[in-house]
Formats: C-alpha cells, sequence, structure tokens
C-alpha cells in the first residue's frame, strides 16, 4: 500500500498558531502556474512508489478549498493520468468553512473529483477565539459547511480542534466539545496549541504578549477530551485522533505505519517505506521555476539506519492504542516491558495506557535506543 500527500500553497490569511509553509494569495494565474509545475512534478516523480498500490490521497496546506473548481478538478485528472488510482480506498480534502459556505459549487466539485472524505478546520466554536486565531470563519459559519456537506452526500467527515492555549478555560472547552459532539462528525483530531518556531504566535510570545498555560491545565483540558468523546461513543486510536467505528484516519494512520507515500509541491515530504525520506524546499517560486526547467525541485534527503528505524517504529507505534510489537521491543537486547507501570502488556504488543497519553513524549523516550 502507498498514499500521495499533495501540499497546496495558497491561504488567505496566515493563522496565528500555524507554521506550515504557504504564501498568501488569491490569484488565479498563480495557481494556475503552481498546478504545470505539480502536473510536472507528478510526471516525473511517477515511478517513486514502486508499484505500489496507491490507496489514499490527500490534499492538504495551505487551503486547498481557495482554488478555483476547474484547478481542483485538474489535480485530480491529473493524478489520474500519472496515477493507478483504482485502488484508492480514501480520499481526503482539508477545507476551510468560510470557502465552503461562500463556494456554492465547492462541496460538489469536491465529490466530483474522487474526495470521499473531508477535514474541516474548525479549531474552535468560540468567535473571540477564531478572531486570535484568526480563523476566517465564525461558529455558526463552521455549522453551516458541515451542514453543506452532509447535504452534499459527504459522510465521512473529520473536524479539527485546538485546546490547551491562553485564554480557553475548561467551560469553553467543554462547550466545544459538546457541540462538536452534536454535529456527530465521523472523526475528531484534537491538538494541543504549541507555539511553532515559524508561526506569529512565536513572535507573540518572543515579544511578551502570550503565554503557554501549565502542565496541568493542558493536563486537564486533554483529560476532558478524551472523557467527553469516549462518553459519546469514539474510539481514541492515537494521541490526537478520536472516530466512531471504523472510520480512522486511513491516510495518517499509514504515516505512524511507515507505510510508503509521495509527498508532492513545494515542503512536502516522501518515504520509500523503508529507509529513505526526501522532501521539497518551501519554496513556492523557487519550486515552479525549478519544474519549468524540466528539473525536480530542490529539497534534502537523508537515509535512516537501522537504529533510526528501530526509534521511528517505537515512537510512531507507541502514539497509536496498537502500540508496538513486544517482539520489536524485545529485538533490542533490552529488558523493557512494563517499566515502572508505563507500558501495558496487550500479549502481542506494548503500549502507553490511555491515561498516561499526555506524557507519552516522556515516556517514548525511554524505551529509545
Amino acid at each position: 500500500m502507498a498514499g500521495i500527500y499533495i501540499h497546496i500553497p495558497f491561504c488567505a490569511s496566515f493563522c496565528t498558531y500555524c507554521g506550515f509553509y504557504s504564501e498568501i494569495c488569491n490569484r488565479e494565474e498563480a495557481y494556475a502556474r503552481y498546478l504545470e509545475a505539480l502536473r510536472r512534478e507528478m510526471h516525473l516523480r511517477r515511478d517513486f512508489l514502486g508499484g505500489e498500490r496507491i490507496t489514499t490521497i490527500y490534499l492538504g496546506g495551505g487551503t486547498p478549498s481557495l482554488l478555483p473548481t476547474f484547478l481542483l478538478t485538474a489535480v485530480a485528472d491529473s493524478l489520474r493520468t500519472e496515477f493507478d488510482l483504482s485502488a484508492v480506498e480514501e480520499f481526503t480534502v482539508e477545507v476551510n468553512p468560510e470557502d465552503v459556505v461562500r463556494r456554492e459549487d465547492l462541496p460538489q466539485a469536491l465529490s466530483l473529483c474522487g474526495a470521499n472524505r473531508i477535514s474541516l478546520g474548525i479549531q474552535s466554536f468560540c468567535d473571540s477565539h477564531l478572531r486570535w486565531m484568526r480563523r476566517r470563519h465564525t461558529a455558526s459559519t463552521a455549522v453551516e459547511a458541515f451542514r453543506l456537506l452532509r447535504e452534499a452526500g459527504f459522510d465521512n467527515i473529520s473536524i479539527d480542534l485546538i485546546f490547551g492555549f491562553a485564554g480557553l478555560d475548561d467551560g469553553q472547552w467543554r462547550d466545544n466539545l459538546s457541540q462538536a459532539v452534536a454535529l456527530a462528525p465521523e472523526h475528531i483530531s484534537a491538538y494541543q496549541m504549541s507555539i511553532d518556531p515559524e508561526s506569529t504566535l512565536a513572535e507573540m510570545a518572543a515579544r511578551g504578549e502570550y503565554t503557554e498555560p501549565d502542565d496541568e491545565t493542558c493536563a486537564r483540558q486533554y483529560s476532558i477530551l478524551q472523557g467527553t468523546l469516549a462518553a459519546a461513543g469514539y474510539v481514541q486510536y492515537e494521541i490526537s485522533n478520536f472516530c466512531l467505528d471504523g472510520r480512522h484516519s486511513r491516510h495518517n494512520s499509514a504515516y505512524w505505519d511507515r507505510t510508503a507515500y509521495l509527498g508532492l509541491g513545494p515542503g512536502a515530504h516522501s518515504f520509500n517505506g523503508n529507509d529513505s525520506r526526501q522532501w521539497n524546499d518551501p519554496s513556492l517560486d523557487d519550486y515552479c521555476t525549478a519544474l519549468e526547467g524540466g528539473f525536480l525541485p530542490r529539497g534534502g534527503g537523508e537515509r535512516l539506519t537501522d537504529r533510526d528505524i528501530f526509534n521511528e517504529r517505537v515512537m510512531l507505534g507507541l502514539r497509536t492504542a496498537r502500540g508496538v510489537p513486544k517482539s520489536l521491543i524485545d529485538s533490542a537486547g533490552k529488558e523493557y516491558g512494563a517499566v515502572h507501570g508505563l507500558l501495558q502488556d496487550t500479549g502481542n504488543a506494548y503500549r502507553i495506557p490511555r491515561d498516561k497519553w499526555f506524557i507519552c513524549d516522556s515516556i517514548i523516550e525511554q524505551y529509545l535506543k
């Protein structure tokens, strides 16, 4: 199995907390130039996956929902031209709620492109928090966008939420979760806000204009998240991800399984499923210029050692409810196991108990080579 990730590097504005590479742009000529470069990269890298069946596609960003309908269609058509998509099970597109409401044709256009899963960036149902985050939508817009996507036939919708930031109290967080559960999405991703060094938030923190909440507050909100979603029938299958039965993100799960994937676009990463990672430099102009000249975009790469591979398998596996095979830990020649009650022995695997997932990073460190 393998996946394809396409980075759409355009935004209408930058969110306070976001450090992902993108450019503020709403010009069709810039979109068209990028699409042509993307087509060329697809063609040049069409053999990267070595014949593996492509089972997932993910359009992320940036803001893919900014693209005009004809360009979204062109991206999908280019994928079908260069790759065999007959085995694709999941085709996800990230969308901004404002775009769904503003563009009446968007939900149907996404469906016609082949998308069967939507990741809706709601983040919060509190308007004052959305303004502080510099999100373009309001709480009511988010609810309306969800309704429109349902009406268009999407029966697999994921929503994003954020907790653990200054100004969010427990009551507001409970209200956010209550409104999320009322929508009944198939999947919920909830992330603790962190200070990305490339973000506006990092600049605010450096100026003393923002201070992160303490660990106790964040841990409490994480516990509220776990309890609320469990009571609503959601299964927590990874540190930050919850789903109704069978509705886990197949694309993201492949990352944690170390499945091969091809990343296309500026800043995108690729992995051969074994010992090699590659990435494109995060520069839209350099990306387009290189491909217009017939060359692959500049980037970097690394060859993983046996130790790197072991550590990745442990680190990624212990982020999931499945855990890591006991045979993997035993192969390290160390006495691992349920040390100090940090891991559960499930018979064939070790995993971190859900009530300790908030401190998973400190636990995982103890099991790395």
